[in-house]
């Protein structure tokens, strides 16, 4: 018996290699002969960074960068030596959960310590660059990330437009004269599940920017101030991409990846994937379990019980989901691979008690699973 066990993390609960542990503890209790493979998961938000180095052997190196307020803060990256490939999470330099509530500032929060990150990563002499984008507290076009990695931003004045997304409304010339030379030699990925484009009643003010603190009119404005943004930028790049889908991701981020860096966007849950092997691992098991905190119709979106799913599907894997709940609309996914879902708690507890039991919770979830699978096999 063959099982590859590939869940995300159950946010604010367990690592996805923690989670993939406690699953493969209950699967022994009721199967100690078979083999379990872990192969921690994510989706390019919150945890692709773990994920990938549990899989992979990689080294975790931290870096003290700007943080989205301007105050220092140290985030972590990983670097896999054998590839050359440094994986960034701009959550780690650029996220929400850096900023608390009261102060969160969509009109000035910068992306600059990612752009620090990414200079980071080129010191280290990385060749390919994979940028996980979830969880920004930004709004700025990534304006701050490529300041930081040489664009220069002047007003009329020709002063350097200070930091933030409103600020753009000021933009009256792009220098590209001290971009880093070094960017043009290394392949840029962007692990994103987000398609808006940068502006527009679709775009990163309007859908985003409320969520990082902006008003109605705020979001107004700094959709104005992005569409100005990118005028510029068609002006001194070879291609406008402000209508492509993922520019509004991050805020923005992923236009600037795009004009500036010539970023290929890929699901995230695809490009974790290929870096742990998923593919590989799945061909001739018998059974992939996965899991999330929730699974719900969102899930659809490109979350990774949805990209193992396909995977698995494609080798006639059949797909077993456990999930801390089970939210609206996570039928929908018995049409996309999976097979059967099951949430965590065992009763009526809290989320906090959930959160604080997770561990036991998945062992019992898993040795029940297996047990009913045993049942069906001997009949």
């Amino acid at each position: 018996m063959k099982i590859i066990i590939a869940p995300d993390s159950f946010k604010d609960s367990l690592s996805a290699a923690g989670t993939a542990q406690a699953i493969a503890e209950g699967l022994a209790q009721v199967w100690p002969d078979a083999q379990l493979i872990e192969c921690p998961m994510a989706d390019g938000g919150e945890g692709t960074v773990d994920a990938v180095l549990a899989a992979c052997n990689g080294q975790l190196r931290r870096q003290t960068v700007r943080g989205p307020l301007g105050d220092e803060v140290e985030a972590r990256w990983g670097w896999l030596a054998d590839s050359r490939t440094a994986i960034i999470e701009m959550a780690e330099a650029s996220g929400l959960q850096l900023v608390a509530p009261g102060q969160r500032d969509a009109c000035s929060t910068t992306t600059y310590g990612t752009g620090e990150l990414i200079r980071a990563a080129l010191e280290a002499g990385a060749q390919r660059i994979i940028l996980a984008i979830g969880g920004s507290a930004t709004n700025d076009g990534g304006a701050g990330a490529m300041q930081a990695l040489g664009v220069q931003l002047f007003d009329a004045q020709s002063q350097p437009l200070p930091a933030g997304g409103l600020a753009l409304s000021c933009l009256s010339r792009i220098s590209l004269e001290s971009l880093d030379p070094r960017l043009a030699q290394v392949r840029f990925e962007i692990a994103a599940d987000v398609n808006n484009p940068l502006c527009g009643p679709h775009g990163a003010s309007a859908i985003f920017g409320p969520q990082k603190g902006a008003s109605p009119q705020q979001v107004a404005q700094l959709d104005a101030a992005l569409d100005h943004f990118a005028d510029h930028c068609a002006q001194v790049l070879p291609k406008d991409v402000r209508d492509e889908p993922g520019s509004g991701a991050a805020g923005g981020l992923g236009f600037a990846a795009k004009a500036f860096l010539g970023a290929q966007f890929r699901p995230g849950v695809e490009v974790v994937a290929e870096l742990v092997g998923l593919e590989d691992a799945v061909r001739g098991a018998d059974l992939v379990i996965t899991g999330e905190g929730r699974f719900d119709a969102q899930t659809l979106r490109g979350k990774t019980p949805f990209g193992v799913a396909r995977i698995a599907s494609q080798h006639g894997v059949p797909v077993i989901v456990i999930a801390g709940t089970l939210g609206d609309g996570y039928e929908q996914m018995y049409a996309q691979g999976v097979d059967a879902a099951f949430a965590l708690p065992s009763g009526p507890m809290s989320l906090e008690q959930a959160c604080s039991e997770a561990p036991r919770l998945l062992r019992e979830r898993a040795a029940d699973i297996a047990r009913v699978w045993r049942l069906a096999a001997s009949r």
